[in-house]
């Protein structure tokens, strides 16, 4: 059975998290990958300290099992969700964009987990030493937010640099993915792209479609000249980044360009002019399914290719 020491630090059956991305991750699609054995994650974004609250009782009301809340740092409601997570008693904390360190203290006091998502060695030996659980080290094949650096060349070496426990992400999306992270010495894995065509996921359906069509070099990486690089789906918006960003154009030029850019696609279903937050795994997916059984074939392939990596290592 595909077990790490991950699970027991968080209570799950299989080393698999389902990441928190905003405008997708909401109760519903939290409950069911817990509930199949994995870590499901409210990805918050920017979302008011009420809407974070509702989503976590009702995913309480789904499941029984740990889930966790992702936490923007950089939300202007930061302060008010993590109070909201502290007095709700979530189980997992994972955040972004910042340093939790402030928040530690409260969230031990309810037993949390704190788990901050890392693009660099240098945060990742700066965030231990706060005191974090552990790290989701995420390379720049992710969907959304990215570093600069590849999950194969990162992970590696943050698992070099620190004590505490890695989770690869960044490019994973079947079961040869979580034994590749699993070689390069993570313990579990998180993985966005992947659950946002579970059938669980309320996600428009035509942000679905585009990614059960998208081929090997259909994302691009938009936003550089912001500081702030995004990788998505290629589309009119893209384009439009594209062009901008050729020309030189001003950063807030750039910026107001990517405002209610992603909820209007994962919402509101527009993908031509709306953000499709998505990874290169994408051209991988092919099929919507249920969390259950997503999660089920993950397992049975990630142990298949390890016991035919364990039978060459015989040889």
């Amino acid at each position: 059975m595909l077990r790490t020491e991950l699970c027991d630090l968080l209570g799950i059956d299989y080393p698999i998290l389902q990441g928190g991305m905003a405008w997708v991750s909401d109760a519903k699609l939290a409950a069911a990958v817990s509930e199949a054995g994995g870590l499901g994650i409210i990805g918050t974004g920017q979302a008011p300290p009420d809407w974070v609250r509702q989503q976590i009782r009702e995913a309480k009301a789904l499941t029984t099992r740990p889930f966790g809340v992702n936490v923007m740092l950089l939300s202007p409601f930061a302060e008010e969700v993590m109070r909201v997570v502290v007095e709700e008693r979530v189980a997992v904390v994972t955040t972004g964009a910042g340093n939790p360190g402030k928040y530690i203290g409260a969230l031990r006091e309810v037993g949390a987990r704190v788990i901050p998502v890392v693009a660099s060695v240098a945060l990742a030996r700066r965030l231990e030493q706060t005191g974090v659980d552990a790290l989701i080290v995420e390379g720049m094949e992710s969907g959304g937010h990215i570093g600069e650096l590849t999950t194969m060349v990162l992970v590696p070496q943050i698992v070099d640099a620190v004590r505490i426990p890695v989770i690869a992400a960044g490019g994973i999306g079947d079961g040869r993915g979580v034994a590749a992270a699993l070689a390069l010495g993570a313990l579990g894995v998180q993985m966005g792209t992947r659950f946002i065509c579970a059938a669980e996921c309320t996600v428009h359906p035509r942000v679905k479609e585009k990614i059960l069509k998208a081929k090997d070099r259909d994302t691009v990486v938009t936003g550089r000249l912001t500081g702030h690089p995004v990788r998505c789906l290629r589309n009119k918006l893209t384009r439009q980044f594209e062009e901008l960003e050729t020309r030189q154009a001003p950063v807030e030029e750039l910026e107001k360009l990517g405002v209610g850019k992603l909820r209007a696609a994962m919402v509101d279903g527009d993908v031509e002019y709306g953000s499709v937050m998505a990874g290169q795994i994408a051209a991988l997916v092919r099929e919507i399914k249920p969390a259950r059984d997503i999660i089920r074939e993950l397992v049975a392939e990630t142990e298949q290719v390890l016991r035919r990596l364990g039978r060459m290592g015989e040889g």
